[in-house]
């Protein structure tokens, strides 16, 4: 297929590549024009000569509704317009109305894989109309993992977004315990090799998954996390987990409180922190604060990549 792409950062400009490596036709767009195919969104969709025109956008939420205004202008009827980045959910509805009203048909999306989903794939969470799914579902297979899981219709408008809100809460929490017992135990002096111990858990442990293969592998560039302050952000996808608990009077206090302890790593040092920051980096290329530069220093280079659990 022939699509547009906006937004070509750490995951835009990999999902690019990916779907160029399996056959399809991608013009990237970008506010850097070293890495944009054309020098505007008008000029992007210009260059997509086959019906539908399909356009996938990655950028922030704060700036998504002034790229489809724009791109609404020279969309039509048919065309369809997917939203993949880590937007509200509640966004969702009055978007997709309102391009309705042009013709345009519309996707939320949201989307997992981070600096990884290059080679391993994307996993994909997508709300909307069957018959729009149906339409791009050759760029949603090209996306995901080889084999059967890896991509969910979750359901109508917002479904998507909502469904990759409520992983990140999960993601929180699950970080937040391997952190934990890091600290731990670190602080135990007759454990002698901490890294070794959480090494040992990649297999045949009830607590392996990928996110202990990075901790390992952050671990295997800085054993004690000596390098990294405990300082980690949050993408504001926790925020509005907890929030949709609140409006839904769903309790998530293992969410909650991997929200707040990542609040509690700016006021004082937190060495579990340390961890959480190291996995960010590892799985999405996030910025982590080194322990001896100034405040506004950062560093996002992530490691060897560690074997995918599919293929250990």
């Amino acid at each position: 297929m022939q699509m547009g792409l906006v937004g070509l950062g750490k995951m835009g400009g990999n999902m690019r590549e990916r779907l160029r490596q399996a056959g399809h036709t991608v013009i990237g767009f970008d506010t850097d024009p070293e890495l944009s195919d054309a020098a505007s969104l008008t000029g992007m969709v210009e260059q997509i000569d086959s019906t539908p025109r399909v356009v996938w956008i990655m950028v922030p939420d704060t700036v998504v509704d002034t790229v489809i205004d724009e791109l609404a202008g020279v969309l039509g009827e048919g065309d369809v317009l997917i939203d993949g980045g880590n937007s509200r959910w509640s966004h969702d509805g009055p978007r997709a109305e309102k391009l309705a009203g042009r013709g345009i048909e519309y996707l939320d999306c949201g989307v997992s894989g981070g600096v990884w989903g290059i080679t391993q794939g994307y996993a994909l969470m997508v709300g909307g109309d069957d018959g729009t799914v149906a339409k791009v579902q050759p760029i949603f297979e090209s996306l995901k993992p080889a084999g059967e899981f890896g991509f969910v219709h979750a359901g109508e408008h917002g479904a998507g977004h909502f469904a990759k809100m409520v992983h990140n809460g999960i993601e929180y929490a699950i970080m937040q315990a391997y952190a934990e017992g890091w600290e731990l135990l670190e602080a135990a002096g007759h454990v002698r090799s901490v890294r070794e111990t959480f090494n040992s858990w990649r297999e045949g442990s009830v607590i392996k998954s990928w996110l202990l293969d990075l901790a390992v592998n952050a671990l295997n560039e800085d054993e004690h996390l000596d390098g990294l302050r405990g300082y980690a952000e949050d993408s504001g996808e926790g925020r509005w987990t907890v929030e949709a608990a609140l409006d839904l009077a769903v309790p998530v206090p293992n969410i909650s409180n991997a929200l707040f302890a990542r609040f509690t790593s700016r006021q004082d040092e937190a060495p579990a922190m340390k961890m959480i920051a190291a996995m960010r980096n590892q799985f999405g290329g996030h910025t982590v604060r080194d322990v001896d530069a100034a405040p506004e220093h950062v560093e996002s280079a992530p490691g060897e990549e560690p074997a995918h659990p599919a293929e250990q």
